[in-house]
């Protein structure tokens, strides 16, 4: 079979699968699922284009990493083809164990448990399957591998995940804030002893991948739409959960089943395998499912949520720099028990608070290292000519209080 294929992405141009060992993990169902989840979650209720998936993220990522070593080794450095395959498989493979609607439902699906975790334990499963040939790869995707300059281009803060992601978003979002310079940035990756660091001369193209980064989470990411209709998804998440404890039927695909019914977690994954089997036949067509039946549900509050989010009527929100007053919440609530008759039970799912924080560059972490033209290494937010790095570093914390406006049950 020629497994030397090619796909044609919108971002990137042509990409080629560089092996075969690759393409086979493309073919398995594992990633496979990946095409049905889509990258932005609910963003696409912002921005009508923002259909692309995790599908095609991965794969953009391991083009960028293919590009990024075949850079480094033009340079004299030495990488060889094993390297290289396992570097492109950490990578390709880095977003696996993200579930349906990407971050949206981390915290309510699971208990907790970071898609990394997941991602860790599908590559440990996907190793088995193909008798220890990415066992090399899992050492990059942990850092376990004495070349550490290989895990900082899978994850750190100058990675090529954010590199394809802010890109990718900014193209199919329309967001022109969010591109960046990525080949410029990869022309200017240089390795001092095992880690990476960006030549002087590529300072301003990491201060515009900082910026863009920023403003993409507050336009994108972050945007009140988005938080409003993640918000919305979360309570009918919450919802079906207290009817299934209550005893009532409740629709539900076989994988989600395992997930709603009980509260799994990250113990739970490690001590029965069964738990990573049905995680990885989810996606964001099992919720879509089950939100068009739960329309036709008795109980009105996952009967209504699921129908505003299916016609696409958001609940109201207020973002602000300061905490809510309380007064302004109680208010609002009075205003939910007049209009709608809910009771007090019922009327937590249709007003939330809550907050959502930003940073572009976290100063003190994974640091993103300038090679001077004297041979110096210096963090880029310590750079003194660039003050403006030093206030992206700056975490920048909103509040916000979404509610249902105009409904009645």
């Amino acid at each position: 079979m020629n497994k030397k294929k090619i796909f044609n992405d919108p971002v990137h141009g042509f990409i080629t699968i560089p092996s075969e060992l690759l393409f086979d993990i493309i073919e398995h169902p594992y990633f496979q699922r990946l095409r049905r989840i889509k990258q932005g979650g609910m963003t696409e209720y912002v921005y009508p284009g923002a259909l692309h998936t995790r599908f095609q993220h991965a794969l953009g990522a391991m083009y960028l990493m293919g590009e990024t070593l075949n850079t480094l080794r033009s340079k004299g450095y030495q990488i060889d083809d094993h390297e290289c395959e396992a570097a492109q498989i950490a990578i390709l493979l880095h977003d696996i164990g993200h579930g349906p609607f990407s971050h949206t439902l981390e915290c309510c699906i699971l208990q907790h448990v970071p898609h990394e975790r997941l991602s860790l334990l599908l590559m440990q499963e996907l190793n088995r399957q193909f008798d220890g040939r990415l066992e090399l790869a899992l050492r990059m995707f942990t850092n376990t591998y004495p070349r550490t300059f290989f895990h900082q281009l899978v994850s750190s803060q100058l990675d090529l995940d954010r590199m394809d992601y802010l890109q990718r978003d900014s193209f199919f979002t329309g967001v022109l804030e969010g591109t960046i310079g990525a080949d410029r940035i990869i022309k200017m990756l240089e390795i001092v002893d095992d880690r990476l660091v960006v030549q002087e001369k590529g300072i301003y193209s990491i201060e515009n991948f900082l910026n863009a980064r920023r403003l993409m989470y507050w336009q994108v990411y972050l945007h009140k739409t988005t938080i409003s209709s993640e918000t919305m998804l979360i309570q009918v998440i919450r919802r079906s959960r207290e009817l299934l404890d209550e005893g009532q039927s409740v629709f539900m695909t076989p994988g989600l089943a395992v997930f709603l019914r009980q509260q799994v977690t990250w113990e739970d994954f490690q001590r029965d395998p069964s738990y990573l089997q049905a995680f990885a036949t989810l996606d964001d067509y099992d919720l879509w499912g089950c939100l068009k039946m739960w329309v036709n549900h008795p109980d009105p509050v996952i009967s209504m949520l699921s129908r505003m989010l299916l016609d696409r009527k958001l609940f109201k929100i207020i973002l602000s720099n300061d905490p809510i007053e309380p007064e302004t919440v109680a208010n609002m609530k009075k205003q939910l028990l007049s209009q709608t008759g809910f009771d007090q039970s019922q009327l937590s799912y249709f007003l939330v608070e809550g907050s959502s924080s930003n940073a572009a560059y976290v100063a003190g972490g994974e640091k993103i290292n300038i090679l001077t033209k004297k041979g110096q290494i210096i963090d880029i937010a310590e750079a003194s000519d660039l003050p403006n790095i030093k206030a992206l570093s700056k975490v920048v914390k909103k509040y916000y209080v979404s509610w249902a406006k105009n409904i009645y049950l």
